[in-house]
């Protein structure tokens, strides 16, 4: 049994969506980490009381973002410094469209706040103590086969 099993992080971040090439406007980032799924921070975007995305982040593609540019999928992250402002750019990619493009989201995240909800990660579950569950998965692959 997992001993981080009952711990979780759970945060609230105002974030910027880039609207445009220079507008941007605030949306929420409801940040959840449970330590029953220590590779993964959900991060849950809303506006005025409505979903406008879900997306499931790897932790340590987050922490790594923070310091330098990662990802070539669906989620790219980077950091960004405009003087004494650090901000975390995060670049998400749809499903692609009829048109052959895809949706593109832009959100920004003030770095500081984003590496504080990573340090309470990591006091749930410490990096590289997350336990993976094999034999409770091999188990249920085997009982449903």
């Amino acid at each position: 049994m997992n001993s981080f099993a009952h711990k979780t992080a759970l945060k609230t971040l105002v974030v910027q969506l880039q609207a445009s090439d220079t507008d941007r406007f605030p949306v929420l980032a409801h940040l959840s980490y449970d330590a029953a799924d220590p590779f993964a921070v959900t991060a849950v975007f809303s506006h005025d009381g409505r979903v406008l995305a879900r997306w499931r982040l790897d932790r340590e593609m987050l922490a790594d973002g923070l310091l330098r540019p990662v990802g070539v999928g669906d989620v790219r992250l980077c950091p960004v410094s405009t003087g004494m402002w650090e901000e975390l750019r995060m670049d998400f990619f749809g499903d692609a469209r009829p048109d052959g493009g895809r949706q593109h989201a832009v959100v920004f995240a003030w770095a500081p706040a984003l590496a504080a909800f990573l340090r309470e990660t990591e006091e749930a579950v410490p990096p590289g103590r997350e336990d993976v569950g094999v034999e409770d998965f091999l188990a249920s692959v085997i009982a449903g086969g």
